[in-house]
């Protein structure tokens, strides 16, 4: 069972704090703990399509036994049930999608793998993959793409700064980080050329924040797609709605 929680992100506020500074920096070589990469995957929605009783929908696979799909676009979810309600009409009415935070993902993999008889599959946005074959000098192998700049004399990471802090902004959607380097572009046109854009799987990112002996892995700030970030939107002022309504007047 999925606990269907979204919470509020803080990445809500990461666009617009991105038009404040820009700067390089190097990812140097912590593993996190699974709490911090729970933490910092919390503000990704991803979405499920779930049965009746709010177990995701699984396939049987060969090598890997049951798996359940993880979709990174609400729309692409929703597409699915659509084919569903052609292919199989009765199974079509027992399921809806249903949003889930990243972060709730990654425990439910990771708690027991010995025991573990759940598989997830993340299924990317086409138009990303589209996106992350069209980068040059890297070559997409698959997975969920994220975008990610570097540039400067030491090809680090571009920076955006967020409550006085560097943090490194991976996007979901090329488009988002064009935006950014396009800025970056203005404020420090001596290194405009400089600036290159680079895909990596978010598997691998994930991988790396529970492995990898980086303290700088702190830095590292998932953006939701625009899809993604107006879901978030749009769920916080659902929620907000009840606190904001006027008490009936005394009579």
């Amino acid at each position: 069972m999925i606990s269907y929680i979204i919470r509020r992100s803080a990445t809500l506020g990461l666009i617009g704090a991105s038009v404040l500074s820009l700067g390089i920096f190097n990812l140097k070589a912590l593993a996190l703990p699974t709490e911090e990469v729970v933490k910092k995957l919390n503000p990704v929605p991803v979405f499920t399509v779930a049965d009746e009783q709010g177990a995701p929908l699984v396939a049987s696979g060969e090598d890997q036994g049951k798996v359940a799909g993880v979709f990174i676009s609400q729309k692409d979810a929703n597409d699915f049930v659509t084919r569903l309600q052609t292919q199989n009409p009765d199974l079509a009415k027992k399921v809806r999608v249903v949003p889930v935070s990243l972060g709730e993902v990654y425990k439910l993999a990771t708690e027991n793998p010995e025991k573990k008889e759940l598989n997830f599959a993340y299924v990317p946005n086409e138009t990303a993959v589209s996106d992350a074959k069209t980068v040059e000098g890297t070559t997409y192998e698959g997975g969920v793409p994220l975008f990610v700049a570097k540039g400067g004399e030491d090809n680090g990471y571009l920076t955006i700064e967020k409550d006085s802090e560097q943090v490194i902004p991976f996007f979901f959607e090329k488009s988002q980080l064009e935006n950014m380097v396009t800025k970056f572009k203005d404020q420090k046109p001596d290194l405009a050329s400089s600036v290159n854009i680079e895909v990596v799987p978010l598997e691998g990112v994930i991988q790396t924040l529970q492995s990898s002996d980086d303290q700088t892995l702190a830095k590292i700030v998932l953006v939701p797609s625009t899809e993604s970030l107006k879901f978030l939107q749009n769920s916080a002022a659902s929620q907000q709605a009840p606190a904001t309504e006027q008490a009936p007047a005394k009579k």
